[in-house]
Parts: C-alpha cells; sequence; structure tokens
C-alpha cells in the first residue's frame, strides 16, 4: 500500500466516500465536457443546440409545464447536485470538521475571499459593459476538477490540504447557490414563494413529529422544488435547502448494540422476520443524511455533472469565435477572476484569520501548499457554467465569450497550481503504515520536553527509563496499542513511567480535540486515568452526548476552565510537533523516537534495549500510524 492510499484510508468514512468519488468522476466529468465540445464543432454542430433546445412537457389534465431539455438538466438534475452539497453541509456542520470553529475558521474565510475578489476583478473589466451582470461566473471552484487536479499530483498534496479545501469547498458552493438565488432570480412571484416556504414548514414539522415517512418527504420536496420554479427563485436552491433538513448523527452507542444484539440472534436463528428486524435496526445506527449521500453522490458525480458539461460546455471554438473572445472584457474578466481573482482572495482570506489568531491550518499544512492550493481552485467549470447560462440567457455571443474564458481560466490556473506544488512546495505531515521509512523531516526536531508535574504519568520518577506517547483518542492505531502499552507496563513494573500527551488529528477525527479536552477536565477531579480508558473503550461513541454521559459515570461535575484544557491540549500538540510528530501514535523512549512496531513484544524489547544502554531493536518503521 502507498503512502498516499494510506493516507486517504485513514481519513473518516464519509470524507474518503466524498473524496474517492470526486477524485474518480474527474475523468467522467472530463469527457463529458470534451463530448460537448467535439458535438458543438462537427459539421453537424448545429445540431447540438437542436437538441438541447428541445422541449419537454409534463401535464397533469389542463395543468403542467414544459422545459428545454437543457433546462430539464439545469433546473431539474442540478437540484440533486445542490442537495448533495446539502447534505454535506449539514453532516460537516453536524459531525465534521465545520463543528469546530478554529479548524473552520481558515478555509471559511479563505472561501469568501475566493468569492469575492473574483467578482470584483471581473467587475473591474466589464463594469459598464454589456458582460456586467456574469460577475457570478468566477465566483466558485469545481470540486471534482481540483481534487482530480491534486490526485494527480499525488504526494506533493498532503493529506491535511485535500481536507482544507473540501471544507473551502462547502462554503465555496454555498454562496454561490446564495448568489445564484438572490442575485439571478427574475420575475419574483410572491404566491410561489410563499407556497414554497409553507411546504418547507410542512417538512420541519415532519421532523418536529418524528414522522419518518420516505414518500412524504419526496412528494414535499418535489412541491418545494415546483414552487421555487414557478416563483422565479432558481430551484436549485431548494436542493440546497432540503439537504440541509435532512436529519444527520452520530451512531449512540444504544443503537450499536442493539444492531449487533439483533445481529446476533439471527445468526443464531435465521428467520424472516428476524432478517427484516435486523435490516432495519442496523440501517438505523446510521442517519439518513449519510446514506443519502452514499446512494446518490455516485449518481450526481458520475451521472448529473457529465450530463450538465455535456449540455453547456458546447461551444464553437472556430477561428471568428476566438478572434471575438480575444478581444472580449467577457473572457478577459473571466480569466483574470479565475486566475488572479481566486489565487489572491483565497491566500487573503486565509492569511486574515490566521494573522488575527481566528483559527489554525489543519496538520502540519504549510504556505506553500496552501498557495498551490489556491492557485488550482481557480478551476471554475459546473458552476461557471451554470451561471453563464442565467447571467446571458438568450444571449449566444456572451455565452461563447464566457465559455471560452472559462475553459481557458480553468486551464491556466491548472498550469499555475501545478507550477505552485513544484517550486513553492515544502512538505507538511504525511501519514505512513506502520513498518514503512518515516519522511525526512525539513527541520531537525526538538527533543520531547521534560516530564513535568503537568504531564499525566504512570510509573515512578526515578524509573530509569521513560516512555511517551503522544496520542489521540479517536485514532484506531492508539486504541490498539493501549493494551501493548498495559502488557509492556506489566513486564517492567516500576522500572518503566509512561506518559500520555495529547496530539488530537482535529483534521481527520472530528472528536478528537473535545475528548483531549473533556480527559483534562477530568483530570482537574484526578480521574484522567479512568477517563483516558473509558474514551478508549468507546472510540465509536465520542459525540458531545456520549461525553457527557461519561462523565457522568464517572461522577463529576459540569465542566468548567474549558479555554485552560484547550490551551492545555493545543500545547502538547504545538510541542510535539517541534519534536517531530506527524501522526499517532508516536513514541519517544528516553527522548528518542522509537521506529518500531507497537506491539507488546517490540515496544517490551525496545524498553530492554534502553535499560541496557543499547539502541532499539532495528525494525524499520514510522514514527507516526496516523494523519
Amino acid at each position: 500500500m502507498t503512502e498516499r492510499s494510506f493516507a486517504v484510508r485513514a481519513l473518516p468514512e464519509g470524507l474518503r466516500a466524498f473524496l474517492t468519488t470526486e477524485t474518480g468522476s474527474t475523468s467522467v466529468l472530463l469527457a463529458g465536457t470534451v463530448a460537448g465540445l467535439v458535438w458543438a464543432n462537427l459539421p453537424t454542430g448545429y445540431s447540438y443546440e437542436e437538441f438541447w433546445h428541445t422541449d419537454l412537457a409534463v401535464s397533469l389534465g389542463e395543468h403542467g409545464f414544459s422545459l428545454s431539455l437543457r433546462e430539464w438538466v439545469n433546473d431539474g438534475l442540478m437540484t440533486l447536485f445542490f442537495f448533495v452539497i446539502g447534505l454535506e453541509v449539514s453532516r460537516e456542520f453536524r459531525l465534521g470538521q465545520l463543528r469546530d470553529r478554529r479548524l473552520v475558521a481558515v478555509p471559511a474565510v479563505a472561501a469568501l475571499g475566493g468569492v469575492i475578489l473574483p467578482a470584483v476583478v471581473y467587475i473591474a473589466l466589464n463594469a459598464g459593459g454589456p458582460g456586467a451582470s456574469g460577475w457570478g461566473i468566477p465566483i466558485a471552484s469545481d470540486t471534482a476538477f481540483v481534487l482530480g487536479l491534486l490526485a494527480v499530483i499525488g504526494t506533493r498534496c498532503p493529506e491535511p490540504l485535500r481536507a482544507f479545501l473540501l471544507t473551502l469547498a462547502v462554503v465555496d458552493d454555498v454562496a454561490a447557490i446564495l448568489v445564484v438565488a438572490v442575485f439571478y432570480t427574475e420575475d419574483l412571484s410572491p404566491l410561489a414563494l410563499a407556497a414554497a416556504v409553507v411546504l418547507v414548514g410542512l417538512i420541519v414539522a415532519l421532523r418536529w413529529l418524528r414522522i419518518w415517512r420516505a414518500p412524504a418527504y419526496t412528494l414535499l420536496g418535489i412541491g418545494v422544488w415546483a414552487a421555487m420554479l414557478a416563483s422565479g427563485v432558481h430551484p436549485t436552491l431548494a436542493g440546497l435547502l432540503l439537504g440541509v433538513l435532512v436529519a444527520v448523527y452520530a451512531p449512540t452507542e444504544y443503537k450499536l448494540l442493539a444492531a449487533s444484539e439483533i445481529v446476533q440472534a439471527l445468526s443464531r436463528d435465521p428467520s424472516p422476520a428476524l432478517a427484516t428486524e435486523a435490516l432495519r435496526t442496523v440501517r438505523r445506527t446510521v442517519s439518513v443524511n449519510e446514506r443519502l449521500q452514499l446512494r446518490m453522490h455516485p449518481w450526481t458525480s458520475y451521472v448529473i455533472v457529465p450530463i450538465f458539461a455535456l449540455a453547456n460546455a458546447g461551444v464553437v471554438l472556430d477561428g471568428e469565435a476566438l478572434r471575438a473572445a480575444a478581444t472580449s472584457p467577457v473572457t478577459h474578466g473571466i480569466v483574470a477572476g479565475l486566475v488572479l481573482g481566486k489565487f489572491a482572495g483565497i491566500a487573503a482570506g486565509a492569511w486574515l484569520p490566521l494573522r488575527l489568531n481566528w483559527g489554525d491550518l489543519p496538520g502540519n499544512l504549510v504556505w506553500g501548499q496552501l498557495l498551490g492550493g489556491a492557485a488550482v481552485s481557480g478551476i471554475g467549470f459546473t458552476v461557471s457554467l451554470f451561471v453563464t447560462e442565467l447571467a446571458f440567457s438568450g444571449e449566444s455571443d456572451l455565452q461563447s465569450d464566457a465559455k471560452i474564458g472559462i475553459i481557458a481560466g480553468s486551464v491556466l490556473a491548472a498550469v499555475c497550481g501545478w507550477v505552485v506544488f513544484r517550486l513553492a512546495w515544502n512538505r507538511g505531515a504525511v501519514c505512513a503504515p506502520p513498518g514503512a521509512p518515516p519522511p525526512e523531516p525539513d527541520l531537525v526536531p526538538e527533543p520531547p520536553p521534560p516530564v513535568t508535574a503537568r504531564d499525566h504519568v504512570l510509573g515512578p520518577g526515578d524509573a530509569p527509563v521513560t516512555l511517551i506517547e503522544y496520542g489521540d483518542f479517536e485514532c484506531p492505531y492508539c486504541g490498539r496499542a493501549k493494551d501493548a502499552i498495559k502488557a509492556t507496563r506489566e513486564h517492567w513494573g516500576d522500572r518503566l513511567r509512561f506518559v500520555f500527551r495529547h496530539f488530537p488529528l482535529r483534521e481527520v477525527h472530528p472528536h478528537a480535540f473535545s475528548t483531549a479536552v473533556v480527559s483534562e477536565a477530568a483530570a482537574d477531579a484526578g480521574r484522567f486515568w479512568e477517563m483516558h480508558d473509558l474514551l478508549f473503550e468507546n472510540q465509536l461513541a465520542l459525540t458531545d452526548a456520549d461525553l457527557t454521559e461519561y462523565g457522568d459515570r464517572l461522577g463529576l461535575q459540569a465542566w468548567s476552565d474549558l479555554d485552560r484544557h484547550r490551551e492545555r491540549v493545543q500545547s502538547d500538540r504545538d510541542k510535539g510537533e517541534r519534536a517531530g510528530v506527524s501522526g499517532t501514535p508516536t513514541f519517544f523512549i528516553n527522548g528518542s523516537p522509537y521506529d518500531g512496531p507497537y506491539d507488546a513484544e517490540s515496544l517490551t524489547a525496545a524498553i530492554g534495549a534502553a535499560l541496557n544502554d543499547e539502541p532499539p531493536p532495528p525494525e524499520a518503521g514510522s514514527v507516526g500510524g496516523e494523519s
């Protein structure tokens, strides 16, 4: 297994699935784009526009409406695309990285900078001209193309940058669809809009009454879409709104245990009734939001978005069209907005919250990598084409100039990103499995800080060997290492002192930081090691409600001094990074990095070697197990 593939596997399930789908769909999206361009430039290219302007009507008795095939794609199928975005937004705010204010502050402000500055650059070149309404074209990045390019770049793009860009993409997409809804809405119908609001209220009421009937939600969702379409507000906003309303929750210990029990009962006494109950119980352990993402994301990525590209990317690239685009301020504004505006907006937007100490960059992400990500974020395609159809409806010449600008600007942004990654690249943390050689550090790491009274210690202070672990309560490798550490301590007794320090991987473990803070709060009551064991024993149940329950179980009062505990946890992580820690678990034996496996036999042998004042055993391995 390569380092990069292991790093993707180490990400949370939802984020890993998102990455895999987005990067894998890039080739299909590219194929749809090329097919549209080829079709429009064939000798029979006139058939391209004729086909997509074909009307398709839906009627029921005397009532109905008719849309062209392109409108069915842009207003209908793309609603499902934005519905999936809404699902992702809801999940990230409830369970993912958007829960952590400091972790989300930098990419969120960077995304806003990447929306505002491209629009400003475009307006500066088109103010007062016929193309002034196209300022929304360069504001959004195309996540599929961006992640696809990062996959090609490979190990020069670390996983923290992918996580950063995914968070940025969520904010970017939400901002773009709000721009579409607010600024590209004409002929507003208050009555239809009121109907949409009433239908959304009914959906909220069903959720509040805990009525979970898929047909009811489906019918109401179609009603919201139709009302939005009739209101003049672009119906894709309905998709985003409906996606946000879908229930999302972390699996509770009760639901997991109930599922385990029913599956065991089924294995002992198979029956149709038990099989049906097992299916229902197991399904309930995962929220509707995540189940819908799993089912719909491949369809939107591999079918809907490529069809959208096929329907909208077809632009004639003959000499006349290229000469017109070369002198068009619309083309110039889009290219400048995507290449310069996106890069400068994201870079400035990332610098500002870091300068004001509003947040942190994920992992060991450094500026060379972030600037490369800012450059490739200028690849604007799906939403850019989407806005082009709205901004220049019925103006074929402006649409042609805009589409040529989108293609040229996206290609230039990809080239600029490639150049930045090659010239301004500094390596950050690289994840590697146990047994792989560690990466060469850019800087010589400091030794880990000496053990003090503030540390969490098991064993006598005068023990000849000190074993320090930098760990993460949500890291499965730390959970496996816990028993090995216990066996090693039992073997060496008072000759070994064990120290646990925090290294929460917030960029890949959404509950890592909060669990570390809770363990520090337990330490105030002298219950750190009991909480330490409890958290590792329940790694699949670390939500806020679960943490409160564990506090109650240990007889702890309401958490206090949380800011102090956060500073303590962050201090552990900062000092660990300076000592060369890049993943978890990372071990130091008497101040020296331990590079071998972290099973009981290997750790016991390494401690024995330290007692004999010999170097650790020669097994090659990674200092960090996960990133």
